[in-house]
């Protein structure tokens, strides 16, 4: 086929589309920073299996995954527990992310996809208006598209001239700043509660985790403001007080990483440039879950190049991308965004409130499984919602916020729904301007 494919980094979108493309014949290579072996965080990955086969990647042998648990929910008390009954049909699977990658990479080896490792990606190469290549650590590489898979920091992404509309780096409003660790096991006491998730814990705007393994405790902290290793250790300590199972040695990861958990890019081509997962702000806005989207994306990404059958990548052939991948999953996922902007502005009184009041149940926790728009959120019945605008009403801070963010989310699914189905400059930039700003 000859077209010169190149992926900018080994995001799990990256590898996935690389892999569909180099089994079509393309020549495909991916150029990514870290040595060999050496690829994914010390920790589990949690995400839907299904979207695996919707990439072309076959499910990893039983040895190397298993069935997450149910989760169960508590405000920052630790008190009034809401647990998940989540259907059998609809169980996400936890995955090494070490095993993750091999899975991944002997499949895209398999498919005859090239992999240079140890080559940090700087930046792009432009033609004016048009991405040629990146510029690397070991020189220039020059490809007829550049696939960005780089992350939610992509130096391609953010090096980008702005009049592409491509939008660059982003603050950390819309970022989450993770800590994940595994502690050791201090009791076999057991527990009816596996996997406990914690809002704002200790009063911090933001969501721990807390699940006892069967060898040691795995422990999540997420903030969406700057913490450090103390902040890490006191958390912990104060954890350990209503976790008996959770040790205070950590005996593997403990990695801060950033999320982006907000909207997906807008605009995420450019003439000879697509860019996916993270560094296109794919996960979920609410809870920052993005390898299943990233993997849909694939599909998406992948058909809408093969169908280029003139091999010129242009900025009007690659939008039909950015159009369906917004069209399945983008506009519902945008509006979580409200939801997650309204969490950040309650107090943690608040949030206790919802949990008391019993405003949330566990019937709507299982409802929202593997949430990915909107509509689900929706779901519930007349009589339920009325139900719980009537226990919400006997806080006033907390109603008004509903209610704002009501206006919000109906705005922002009335300017999705209006997004360009066919690319052209002035339209779509016209539509990216307020969509954006719509969120801020």
């Amino acid at each position: 086929m000859g077209k010169k494919i190149v992926v900018a980094g080994m995001g799990h979108g990256g590898i996935a589309v690389a892999s569909i493309l180099a089994k079509e014949g393309y020549d495909v290579t991916v150029y990514e920073k870290m040595s060999e072996g050496t690829l994914g965080y010390d920790w589990t990955d949690i995400f839907d299996p299904k979207s695996l086969a919707v990439a072309g990647i076959p499910m990893p042998s039983e040895d190397k995954y298993k069935i997450k648990e149910n989760m169960s929910f508590c405000g920052p008390c630790g008190n009034n527990m809401i647990k998940q009954s989540v259907p059998e049909n609809k169980k996400e699977i936890k995955m090494e992310r070490k095993d993750i990658y091999t899975h991944l990479i002997n499949h895209g080896l398999s498919c005859g996809v090239k992999l240079v490792y140890d080559c940090e990606v700087y930046g792009p190469i432009m033609d004016g208006d048009r991405v040629i290549g990146i510029k690397t650590e070991k020189g220039d590489v020059f490809g007829d598209l550049i696939i960005d898979a780089c992350g939610c920091n992509s130096p391609v992404r953010c090096n980008l001239p702005r009049r592409l509309g491509v939008e660059g780096a982003i603050d950390n409003t819309q970022k989450i700043l993770i800590y994940r660790a595994f502690y050791n096991k201090a009791s076999d006491e057991p527990t009816d509660d596996v996997f406990k998730i914690i809002l704002y814990a200790g009063g911090k705007p933001g969501i721990n985790w807390v699940a006892a393994e069967e060898e040691y405790t795995d422990v999540l902290i997420g903030r969406f403001e700057e913490f450090d290793i103390d902040d890490v250790e006191a958390t912990v300590k104060n954890l350990m007080k209503t976790n008996p199972r959770l040790g205070s040695e950590r005996v593997r990861g403990g990695q801060f990483v950033e999320i982006p958990i907000r909207h997906t890019l807008s605009v995420p081509v450019a003439d000879g440039y697509a860019a996916i997962g993270d560094s296109a702000f794919m996960p979920v806005p609410l809870i920052g879950s993005g390898m299943a989207n990233a993997f849909r994306a694939s599909r998406i990404l992948a058909d809408t190049i093969i169908a280029d059958t003139d091999g010129k990548y242009t900025v009007d052939k690659l939008w039909d991308y950015a159009a369906k991948y917004h069209k399945e999953l983008g506009a519902g996922l945008a509006t979580l965004e409200c939801v997650r902007s309204t969490l950040l502005q309650l107090k943690p009184q608040d949030v206790e409130f919802v949990f008391e009041s019993n405003i949330v149940n566990s019937k709507d926790l299982t409802l929202f499984t593997n949430i990915n728009d909107i509509k689900e959120l929706l779901a519930l019945s007349p009589k339920d919602l009325i139900d719980k605008f009537r226990k919400a009403l006997r806080n006033k801070y907390l109603i008004g916020k509903l209610c704002v963010a009501g206006v919000n989310m109906a705005k922002i699914m009335y300017l999705a729904a209006k997004m360009p189905e066919k690319w052209d400059k002035e339209k779509v930039f016209a539509w990216s301007k307020k969509y954006d700003k719509a969120f801020k």
